[in-house]
């Protein structure tokens, strides 16, 4: 070893491995901050104009309420709701959203086959196709929203797409760090977006199915 050289790894090995850790933080950084971004709530919907379709997405209350209220104010002509359980009817699932006029009635249909978001958007876009719709609210969740839209815009590209977030009580917008089931939610929530994001890197893109969607219409 030279009298100049120092103790430790060859210098190439030094040189790459500070190259690594200064990617490696870089990277870190880049995470956090897209975190941050995530986090941040977004804005209300205030869009006036009415689309074609509400599409709900389950998951709760407050997005079963919304999805009806918007009916009621004329937003939308049909309203879809992807993801039930199967054996729940619709007079359930309207009495967990607080009630309906009678008239609602003609104008919903249920998704019983979505077990996740994917599958969601793939659901509604057979529904969208099979009502000749070109618009569609679509009510989730805020920090699933992000998800949501880039599942719904990959199945139904050339649909026009408003997002409708929901702000559940029980997830903290302000100081979300501070709460642990609200960080662990959003950090989840985070890590799937990252997933659905960088999905069509690493898997071959797979043609949409045609099958009808499995929907109950009450007359």
């Amino acid at each position: 070893m030279n009298r100049g050289q120092p103790a430790g790894f060859p210098g190439p090995l030094r040189l790459s491995l500070r190259r690594v850790a200064a990617a490696g933080a870089g990277a870190g950084l880049l995470i956090a901050a897209g975190l941050v971004w995530f986090a941040t709530p977004p804005a209300a919907e205030h869009q006036l104009a009415p689309t074609d379709a509400i599409v709900v997405l389950t998951g709760g209350s407050e997005r079963l309420h919304s999805g009806v209220a918007l009916m009621r104010e004329g937003k939308g002509h049909a309203l879809l709701i992807s993801g039930v359980g199967r054996g729940v009817g619709l007079d359930e699932l309207l009495r967990i959203a607080g009630g309906a006029p009678a008239w609602l009635t003609c104008c919903v249909a249920i998704d019983y086959e979505a077990e996740n978001t994917e599958d969601n958007a793939e659901e509604t876009a057979r529904w969208m196709r099979s009502g000749g719709y070109r618009s569609l609210r679509l009510v989730t969740a805020w920090y699933h929203m992000p998800r949501s839209r880039l599942e719904f815009a990959r199945a139904m590209p050339g649909i026009e797409i408003v997002p409708h977030p929901v702000f559940p009580p029980g997830v903290k917008e302000r100081y979300w760090w501070a709460w642990r089931g609200t960080a662990a939610l959003l950090v989840v929530e985070y890590v799937k977006y990252l997933a659905v994001l960088f999905r069509p890197l690493i898997e071959p893109s797979q043609p949409s199915r045609d099958e009808p969607v499995e929907a109950a219409v009450q007359p």
